[in-house]
C-alpha cells in the first residue's frame, strides 16, 4: 500500500511539474485555398523560455501561412497558425519541435486533404452581352507597339550579340567567372546578417540556391532541378566534384532541408561552418574542373 502511494504521488508531481504540449487542427479536409487553423498550446511553463520556428515559417512548403500569432505568458504558450493551400492532394504537416528550457517536445503528425470543389458542368455566364468595336490605326498601334518594339530590341540584341562574338574581345574562362559571381553572392548573402540575427531558415535557403546554381555552372550537373539525395547519388557516381566538396555539399544540403521542415535548430556557430564550408568549396572548384579535364585529356 506504501509503494503504490508512492508511486502516485510521483505521478503527481511530474504532471504537476513537466510542460504539457496539446495541438488541434480544425479541419482534415480543405477546399483549394480555404483557410484552416492549427492551434498549439503548451502549459505549466514556469516562465521558460520557448523556442520553435520562426513567425510565417512553421508549416513546411505547401501551406501558405495567412496568420501567425504567438501568446505566451509566464505559465503558458499558444501559437496559433491559419494557413490554406492552393494543390489538390494529400499534405502532411510532420511533427512540429518546440524547445522549453532544455527539454524538445513535439506535436502529433497531421494530414490534410485538399479537394477541388468545382465540377466540370458550372456554368460560367457573362455579366454583359459583347459588343463590336470599331478599332482605328491609333488603335491598333496602342494594343500591338509593344510588341513591336520588343521585337526590334530582340532583332537589335541579336546583332549585338553578333558583333560581340565576331569583334569581341576574348571572353574569361567560364569556371573563373563563375567563382567569383558566386564569391559575390556569398558576400551580399553574408551583409544580410542572417546569422548574426539568428534567422535560419531564410539563411539555409539562400545559402543552398546559391550553390545549386553553381554547381549547374560550373560542374555541369542539374543541381537546380534535382532533389537532395538524388543530387548526392549523381556527384557520388560521376567524380567530378572532389570528395572534399562532396562532403560539404552532403552536409549542408541535408541539414537544409531539415531546417525546411523546422526538424532542426542550427545555432550561429553551425552556420558560420557551413557559410564557411561552401565559400571554401567555390574556392577549390576550379582545382576539380583542372583534374577533370585532365582526366578527358587522358
Amino acid at each position: 500500500m506504501k509503494k503504490i502511494f508512492l508511486l502516485l504521488s510521483f505521478l503527481i508531481c511530474a504532471n504537476l511539474f513537466s510542460q504539457l504540449l496539446s495541438s488541434n487542427l480544425e479541419k482534415k479536409t480543405l477546399a483549394l485555398g480555404e483557410v484552416n487553423r492549427l492551434v498549439i498550446k503548451i502549459d505549466n511553463l514556469r516562465s521558460k523560455s520557448v523556442i520553435a520556428a520562426q513567425k510565417n515559417e512553421l508549416l513546411p512548403f505547401h501551406f501558405e501561412e495567412v496568420k501567425d500569432s504567438i501568446g505566451i505568458n509566464s505559465s503558458s504558450y499558444e501559437r496559433v497558425v491559419e494557413f490554406a493551400v492552393y494543390e489538390e492532394g494529400n499534405f502532411k504537416i510532420p511533427e512540429l519541435e518546440f524547445k522549453v528550457g532544455d527539454k524538445i517536445l513535439k506535436t502529433i503528425p497531421y494530414e490534410v486533404e485538399v479537394i477541388n470543389t468545382a465540377k466540370k458542368e458550372d456554368q460560367i455566364n457573362d455579366i454583359m452581352n459583347n459588343k463590336e468595336v470599331n478599332l482605328e490605326a491609333a488603335d491598333y498601334w496602342d494594343l500591338y507597339k509593344w510588341y513591336v518594339l520588343a521585337a526590334l530590341a530582340f532583332i537589335a540584341l541579336i546583332i549585338a550579340v553578333v558583333i560581340l562574338l565576331k569583334y569581341g574581345r576574348k571572353s574569361k574562362d567560364p569556371a573563373i567567372v563563375a567563382t567569383n559571381q558566386t564569391l559575390k553572392e556569398l558576400d551580399s548573402l553574408k551583409k544580410k546578417k542572417y546569422i548574426e540575427e539568428g534567422n535560419y531558415r531564410s539563411f539555409y535557403v539562400e545559402l543552398i540556391d546559391i550553390s545549386r546554381k553553381f554547381i549547374t555552372k560550373q560542374y555541369n550537373i542539374p543541381a537546380d532541378v534535382l532533389l537532395t539525395d538524388d543530387l548526392i547519388s549523381l556527384m557520388k557516381q560521376n567524380n567530378t566534384i572532389s570528395p572534399e566538396n562532396e562532403k560539404i555539399v552532403e552536409d549542408v544540403f541535408l541539414r537544409g532541408d531539415l531546417v525546411k521542415f523546422a526538424k532542426t535548430f542550427p545555432d550561429q556557430e553551425l552556420m558560420q561552418k557551413d557559410f564557411g564550408g561552401i565559400r571554401d568549396l567555390v574556392k577549390r572548384s576550379s582545382k576539380d574542373i583542372e583534374f577533370e579535364n585532365l582526366r578527358k585529356d587522358v
